[in-house]
């Protein structure tokens, strides 16, 4: 499924080509882990800038045939964790210490299913906290899913 595709990251600087590869493998280590069962895959990830896709599959709709509101809340989560740490040593640690959601619209099943694509970006960067925000949107259609306001801690360098 192709489509729509979010233009935001051109006004963000890129990153280098080391660590843009790094980041462009996120989420595919040797362990299964939580963006994989997801399926998550960067798309394009720069200084402060994160775009992600979250692939359509039977197994993220919730009873009632409408993607599961927290595979959409995993995602805008996670199109952070590039745009976050890319800029950071590799020894900082940082995590989503809080992150609401509004929910717009869903992905239904079916012959109108849809992938996610997620854009994230840093509004605000100090030593310790970092402040983000994150859209989702529908693949094929470009209408926004839902809208996000993160806010990370960072652990000082070890």
């Amino acid at each position: 499924m192709t489509g729509f595709v979010p233009t935001r990251g051109e006004s963000f600087e890129p990153l280098d080509d080391e660590t843009t590869q790094r980041w462009l493998r996120f989420g595919k280590s040797g362990t299964t882990t939580y963006p994989m069962m997801l399926g998550l895959v960067v798309e394009d990830v720069r200084v402060d800038y994160c775009r992600m896709r979250l692939p359509f599959r039977d197994e993220l709709l919730q009873a009632a045939g409408v993607m599961h509101g927290g595979a959409i809340a995993s995602l805008l989560d996670h199109v952070m964790v590039p745009a976050v740490g890319a800029v950071l040593e590799r020894s900082q640690n940082f995590s989503t210490v809080d992150m609401h959601v509004q929910y717009m619209r869903g992905i239904v099943g079916g012959d109108r299913a849809e992938d996610a694509i997620a854009e994230g970006w840093v509004t605000r960067r100090g030593r310790r906290t970092v402040f983000c925000e994150a859209e989702a949107f529908g693949a094929t259609t470009g209408e926004l899913l839902a809208k996000s306001v993160l806010t990370y801690s960072v652990s000082p360098p070890r």
